[in-house]
């Protein structure tokens, strides 16, 4: 009987994660910089989020040094280095400033990663005019799961 209801509840729990829908970029809830719900109502991996903070991808480690990615040559120092970012930051922190620094630090260099409108920068193909429309993000909602997932790795 116990192994029964131990089924049946990890079945309903995998169901419920997998009827989660995603938070678009436009619908994400920034409380004073703050992301608290996950985009994607999954869990990140933080095998997945290591592999954004490269240079290919994420592009994190131009900007930031992380002392574990030796891998990757020529970390940046504009940013903060990632070494204790779970020690300094909490999960919906992490979660916001991914998503969109620039609503937890104005002003930062750092590009919202999970934003898809307000742009001025991107270029209409050449024309010297701002692009018209969404963008797509630079990181999927899952992408940004992943990363926090991997920052949350990284304890003093």
């Amino acid at each position: 009987m116990r192994k029964s209801i131990l089924t049946v509840t990890a079945f309903a729990f995998g169901t419920c994660a997998a009827l989660a829908e995603t938070i678009s970029p436009g619908d994400v809830s920034f409380e004073d910089g703050v992301v608290n719900a996950s985009l994607t109502g999954n869990a990140g991996d933080p095998v997945s989020g290591r592999k954004v903070m490269n240079k290919g991808v994420g592009n994190c480690i131009a900007c930031h040094q992380v002392s574990e990615l030796t891998e990757w040559p020529f970390h940046g120092e504009i940013g903060p280095a990632l070494d204790g970012a779970a020690s300094r930051w909490s999960e919906a922190e992490l979660r916001g400033i991914v998503a969109n620094a620039k609503m937890t630090f104005e002003g930062t260099m750092m590009p919202a990663f999970y934003k898809s409108t307000g742009y001025i920068r991107p270029g209409n193909g050449f024309s010297g005019k701002a692009a018209e429309g969404e963008l797509e993000p630079l990181l999927s909602a899952q992408q940004v799961e992943d990363v926090v997932a991997y920052l949350l790795t990284l304890t003093e």
